[in-house]
């Protein structure tokens, strides 16, 4: 017979504080997602009054027609699309190429290359030694620019270290090589298939990372036909500078600027958004190694 365990009341009050605080927590965190998404399908008038609260008021599309119609917009989120899908490959690639190497203890200089990726975290050389760098490469002003000068981060390289040296034991590959499996039939056929929960890490982190990369592209891009989408938007909202002059007048004269700046939001946000439910369950269980042991 199982004995049920009585919680004394000191213990109930302290469980419905937790949960009373992550439930402030939650609406914390959730209540702007709403008001955004709201405020994007309600009326010019609505949102400039402050009548939005909850759900939408007086719905519309006029927002995201108003987006579409501008070609800046179309083509600075294609340009996003292309450097996030190529960006976030090449990076997962080189980051696995990477870190398996370094998960075994045979490969000889592994220490001495771990600690140079430990000191490129604690040192940087700067802005201006990496312009000069990417310059020198004649890589200003060309696609390449946002794919390869950050195409490695050190912290997933160890992350992605780490799942390798706890998941796939150095008896596999012994195991493998006796069979006469070669070692890229060994990558290809036993190392990738059991690493899909940290390649959904990586490719959730990389992809955030390149969706959201503005800096770079402030700074190494010229040509507009190559701005990704967030360049479009600082022109657009924190500039108020638009190459569209009838989008811009149409934003003064019917007063869509709050509007479209909502409906921005959600359209950049939305790849993100729509990613993350496909590899939550690899990204969760990714993160978790190396945690538990059994």
């Amino acid at each position: 017979m199982n004995a049920k365990i009585r919680e004394s009341m000191a213990d109930r009050i302290f469980i419905g504080a937790i949960y009373i605080f992550l439930m402030m927590v939650l609406l914390a965190v959730v209540y702007p997602l709403i008001y955004i998404v709201s405020a994007s399908f309600s009326s010019p008038a609505a949102v400039t009054a402050g009548r939005v609260w909850l759900l939408p008021v007086e719905p519309t599309l006029m927002g995201y027609t108003t987006v579409f119609k501008n070609p800046d917009i179309i083509r600075g989120f294609s340009n996003s699309l292309f450097y996030t899908g190529v960006g976030t490959f090449i990076s997962v690639c080189i980051t696995i190429m990477l870190a398996y190497p370094l998960s075994r203890k045979s490969f000889y200089g592994r220490r001495f290359i771990m600690m140079l990726l430990v000191f490129t975290m604690i040192f940087d050389g700067g802005l201006i030694p990496l312009y000069l760098v990417v310059k020198n490469l004649q890589l200003i002003d060309t696609i390449w620019a946002l794919l390869l000068p950050q195409a490695l981060a050190v912290f997933q390289a160890m992350i992605a270290c780490a799942f390798f040296t706890t998941s796939i034991p150095e008896e596999l590959a012994e195991a493998s090589e006796i069979d006469g499996c070669s070692d890229m039939r060994f990558i290809f056929s036993i190392v990738l298939p059991l690493a899909k929960p940290i390649i959904a890490v990586l490719v959730l982190m990389y992809a955030v990372m390149k969706w959201n990369m503005y800096f770079d592209a402030l700074i190494y891009l010229k040509s507009e036909e190559l701005f990704p989408l967030q360049i479009i938007l600082r022109s657009i909202l924190i500039l108020n500078v638009d190459s569209s002059a009838n989008i811009q007048e149409t934003l003064r004269l019917q007063g869509l600027k709050e509007l479209m700046k909502y409906s921005l939001i959600v359209i950049s946000s939305l790849p993100v958004l729509v990613l993350y439910p496909f590899v939550q369950k690899h990204f969760v269980k990714g993160m978790l190694i190396g945690s538990v042991k059994g």
